[in-house]
């Protein structure tokens, strides 16, 4: 009888991997950081573990979003009170704070609940071209289907 194999936690080797998002669109570009945060790249990939590798994101205020959809396009927060939902559109966010528009469209698309907050904690966002990772030897991420066209 053969056995499902379920990962130990001493057996995954986590990578880091740097995307360079300037002229990325931003959802093509999620997709596959998101997919590589879970661990769905590896043959060991288990649903119901973090697998995933670390990913470093720069550049992030050179992002794009086609078809205008950065005008259109609303990010809500609510408060939790009443009348405390704040909403603004995608442009008024990106020219803001374009770290926290990746985060959240990634957060978005990781399973919720604890798993999904631990696997958001490998993900690293800045707005320039600079960031603090080299010591880690990260691999260079081309998404080549994210071009803007």
């Amino acid at each position: 009888m053969m056995r499902t194999y379920s990962p130990k936690a001493s057996e995954i080797k986590r990578e880091w991997h740097v995307v360079d998002a300037d002229g990325l669109v931003l959802g093509r570009m999620c997709t596959e950081v998101a997919s590589i945060l879970r661990g769905k790249h590896k043959p060991m990939f288990s649903m119901h573990m973090d697998t995933g590798d670390h990913v470093v994101i720069v550049n992030a205020s050179k992002i794009v979003m086609t078809k205008g959809k950065a005008d259109k396009e609303l990010v809500h927060d609510y408060s939790g009170y009443p009348g405390g939902l704040r909403s603004q559109t995608y442009a008024n966010l990106l020219s803001r704070k374009p770290e926290d528009a990746i985060r959240r469209t990634i957060r978005g698309m990781l399973p919720k609940g604890p798993l999904g907050r631990q696997m958001i904690k490998k993900l690293k966002v800045h707005a320039g071209p600079e960031h603090g990772h080299e010591a880690q030897a990260p691999k260079v991420l081309n998404i080549p289907h994210a071009k803007a066209r």
